[in-house]
């Protein structure tokens, strides 16, 4: 158990310094993991010791020549290592496990897991799998947060706000976009926005956004040229179908990408071997993949984060669009492969990439489809980098403002807007998961898909029926009830002994009382029954409900006209916890009942 340091987080000086403080451990944990990063990849593709690597430059053919199709495989051994034997929650794109924390496990974060997701990811990007370094950065600051919160006395929602602090950090320290940090942080980790909680993470941001100015420069990620975008250039009616037609192919993209890695992951889970047999498989064609781009055009291209390209798309530097669709299917499978086969890195960067190549190429298809539309390249592909993170991320502002932040130019917005939420309302169609939800939807733990206040538990108990009930004394015989089964059907079943309730059955297990045998509706219902039930007023609100049921780890609530009135004449309906769900606007696994034991 790790130490509690006595600390009065409440006065509001202190805890902002403890932002600031996350926020400067997030800037210098990107520093760290950029240089590791830059360390192994110099060792693997270069077999020198440097730690000098500009990911926005293309890597050279080193002395390795095609034995560099090992290097993958080789930090694929190093990597399974690593996540197997210390943190297992270092594997992935760390994204979900930083949500996972906030929603499932009180924002606990083990401290190792910034040691090793460090590591490994950064073995994984060094030695050429195709992830990002942003959602390392991510996990590798909401730990600090989290490790910082666990290690003194605070409130839940402190904890909770200092793992925004580092989640919001990284981001703001990697792309020199502190607004973009801070909506990250709102849209994706957040579970309360508030003053108390915006103002630390608006600290945090700033505070990282300065060291890694401090670091790497005041400019953004990429050196994005001039766009050919004035303030009439949505004045045709082919450059506005173009902008939407590319938010549907961009949704479309966003549903394949999401689909494709957690299929991977599925087919690499059924191979049969070992962890590492099965990440060294994966690598070993990713490794493949790279040495052929090299072999046949000149270039690794889909190693590594792939920020090379991406500014190749930017400056003009690759045209054709038949090359630049190659390259973002190319980029698809390798991320697929990487990540479905057991690698620690992100989802981020590959969304740049696919986003690039795709705005590239529908630029120059799109100019010779729409006349009249003038397209720009780099305008696109710009475009297509927002739409992709927005559209597999969920967090469309963040995606809109980010690429604002990096192009500062206004012209954009109204593009971005128009096609970021289209691409976003194409993959909710297909799709309701983003991609960092997926995972954890897949394991049972569900997430809200949206911040509100508490207005709709705050409705009272009456408000919330919707069924009527009907009771019947426990020892009566199934078949004078039966002739009444149309009705009942759609009411739910409340069995009495002496005028008091027993037991409920719901409306959703009366339709099978036509196929059962004769005998006293106790009985003959057993299978169905729910005994754990509390008795509610009808003016009680759905808040205190809740928490009552939770508290005496009961399925429903009998709601009666007076609480301490449970006769069955009193009694109005019953609220089981789908309907608390469907009238709170939650999900309902996190209004499940409790168990009395997990209250202590």
């Amino acid at each position: 158990m790790m130490p509690k340091l006595r600390s009065n987080t409440d006065l509001p000086l202190q805890f902002a310094l403890l932002a600031v403080a996350v926020g400067i451990a997030a800037g210098f944990g990107a520093l760290v993991f950029r240089a590791l990063i830059a360390f192994f990849h110099n060792l693997f593709f270069l077999k020198m010791v440097s730690l000098h690597y500009d990911a926005n430059v293309h890597t050279v053919l080193g002395p390795w020549g095609a034995w560099v199709i090992l290097a993958p495989v080789v930090g694929a051994v190093l990597v399974a290592f690593l996540v197997k034997n210390f943190a297992p929650e270092a594997k992935g794109h760390g994204v979900p496990e930083v949500i996972g924390a906030i929603y499932y496990t009180n924002g606990v974060i083990r401290p190792v897991v910034a040691l090793i997701k460090s590591l490994a990811s950064a073995i994984s990007i060094g030695s050429g799998a195709a992830i990002g370094r942003e959602g390392p950065i991510i996990q590798i600051g909401s730990a600090f947060g989290s490790t910082l919160g666990q290690m003194i006395n605070m409130p839940q929602w402190q904890r909770f706000t200092l793992i925004a602090c580092g989640a919001g950090g990284g981001i703001a320290a990697t792309f020199n976009t502190p607004i973009g940090g801070l909506l990250f942080a709102i849209e994706l980790i957040m579970p309360e926005v508030s003053a108390r909680t915006l103002i630390p993470v608006a600290l945090a941001t700033g505070a990282a956004t300065f060291v890694g100015r401090s670091a790497f420069g005041d400019h953004p990620a990429f050196q994005i040229p001039a766009l050919v975008l004035g303030p009439t250039h949505l004045a045709t009616t082919a450059t506005i179908v173009a902008y939407l037609l590319f938010g549907l192919l961009l949704g479309l993209m966003s549903w394949l990408y999401i689909r494709a890695i957690y299929q991977f992951e599925d087919w690499f889970s059924r191979i049969p071997g070992n962890y590492y047999s099965r990440h060294v498989l994966g690598m070993l064609i990713v490794g493949i993949m790279m040495y052929s781009f090299m072999h046949f055009s000149g270039q690794y291209y889909v190693e590594g984060v792939g920020y090379s390209t991406v500014q190749d798309v930017l400056t003009h530097t690759l045209g054709n669009p038949w090359f630049l669709l190659l390259l973002c299917f190319a980029k698809l499978l390798a991320t697929s492969l990487t990540l479905g086969s057991g690698a620690s890195g992100g989802v981020f960067s590959p969304c740049l990439f696919i986003g690039a190549t795709l705005g590239g190429a529908a630029a120059v298809l799109f100019n010779q489809l729409l006349p009249g539309a003038h397209l720009d390249m780099a305008s696109m592909a710009v475009i297509g980098m927002a739409g992709m993170v927005g559209g597999t991320t969920g967090a469309v502002v963040t995606a809109i403002v980010m690429i604002f932040e990096m192009t500062r130019d206004y012209n954009i917005i109204i593009p971005l807007m128009i096609t970021v939420s289209v691409a976003f309302g194409m993959r909710r169609l297909l799709i309701n998961d983003s991609i960092y939800t997926r995972k954890l939807s897949l394991r049972g733990q569900h997430v809200p898909d949206s911040l509100q206040t508490n207005l709709y538990l705050l409705h009272t108990a009456s408000q919330a029926l919707s069924r009527p009930v009907h009771c019947v004394d426990a020892q009566a015989d199934i078949s004078e009830i039966r002739s009444h089964a149309g009705q009942l059907s759609r009411s739910d079943l409340v069995l009495t002994s002496d005028g008091k309730p027993t037991a409920i059955v719901l409306s959703e297990w009366l339709p099978a009382l036509r196929k059962l045998p004769d005998g006293p509706v106790r009985e003959v219902l057993e299978p169905y029954l729910d005994d754990a039930f509390i008795v509610v007023g009808k003016q009680e609100m759905l808040f205190d409900v809740v928490g009552r049921m939770r508290r005496s780890a009961s399925g429903a609530a009998l709601v009666s006209n007076d609480r301490n009135d449970s006769r069955p004449e009193s009694l109005l309906g019953v609220l089981s916890w789908e309907d608390m769900s469907r009238n709170s606007k939650l999900p309902v696994s996190l209004l499940q009942k409790q168990h009395p034991s997990e209250t202590n």
